[in-house]
């Protein structure tokens, strides 16, 4: 049965987040129906992450199995026709080997989480960021992240409905900057908990207005508590920018270290 590895990109504002759900329309079915008109295949489409309603993705790579053997570029162009009218692309297809699984052979995943960083409000991306009217110290916040790097319990910033047995993970990027009104972090690890960058976001901010400072965010971190870190930041800001299967397809992770939903 052929296999086919699939980079996608969608605006996640209309959905109630990637996986199949009873109460809304998902990404994860928009793909599954678009096969099942393109085919006739009732075909499960397997992401690299769960994002949430609201977070969009320009690098969100899954997995289908087909019974019939086609071109990689046919699969790509009939989807994105029987997607229409949703916000959701296949920006690429290619045939992947049997034992490539988008989500457990990934070894690394990196978010983008972007602030507005002025007074006005938003007109063109107000779907697409976060807007923080008041000034924001983006060095401070660049110093207090750099205290999140490294392998941790982050039991402070994960959600209290996160499945995951352990809170152990190792942060290898997590980078502020700012250009012109927005600040942009960045994040990467080789999985994520349940609103793990979103917590981050919202920590960090905190840092940036003056009201937290580097060594509340160390000792948020210690208390491996979810009550002592700061908010979780607003799903639009977050994006999924992309997935790498750099250590080969039969290096799997843990499936318990890949919740990521975010």
């Amino acid at each position: 049965m052929p296999r086919y590895k699939l980079t996608i990109e969608y605006d996640g504002e209309p959905f109630v987040g990637w996986q199949r759900q009873e109460n809304g329309l998902s990404v994860q079915g928009a793909l599954e129906d678009a096969v099942f008109a393109f085919c006739g295949e009732r075909a499960v489409v397997v992401g690299a992450g769960r994002t949430d309603a609201g977070v969009h993705a320009r690098g969100q790579v899954a997995h289908i199995d087909l019974t019939g053997e086609k071109s990689a570029e046919t699969v790509r162009s009939a989807l994105n026709f029987h997607l229409k009218p949703h916000p959701v692309a296949v920006v690429q297809a290619e045939p992947a080997t049997a034992d490539f699984h988008a989500r457990f052979s990934a070894t690394w995943r990196r978010y983008r989480y972007r602030i507005l960083n002025r007074r006005a409000p938003p007109a063109l991306d107000r779907g697409q960021l976060w807007h923080v009217p008041v000034p924001l110290d983006v060095e401070a916040m660049a110093d207090a992240a750099s205290a999140l790097l490294g392998h941790h319990d982050f039991n402070s910033f994960r959600s209290t409905s996160c499945q995951a047995l352990s809170a152990l993970k190792t942060l290898d990027l997590l980078t502020v900057s700012r250009n012109g009104d927005e600040i942009t972090l960045d994040v990467g690890a080789r999985s994520f908990l349940h609103n793990q960058v979103r917590i981050l976001a919202g920590t960090l901010q905190l840092v940036g207005r003056g009201q937290w400072s580097r060594r509340d965010v160390e000792q948020a971190l210690a208390a491996r508590d979810r009550t002592r870190a700061g908010p979780t930041a607003p799903p639009q800001g977050l994006c999924f920018m992309e997935v790498r299967y750099d250590l080969g397809a039969n290096s799997r992770g843990d499936p318990e270290e890949t919740v990521d939903d975010h």
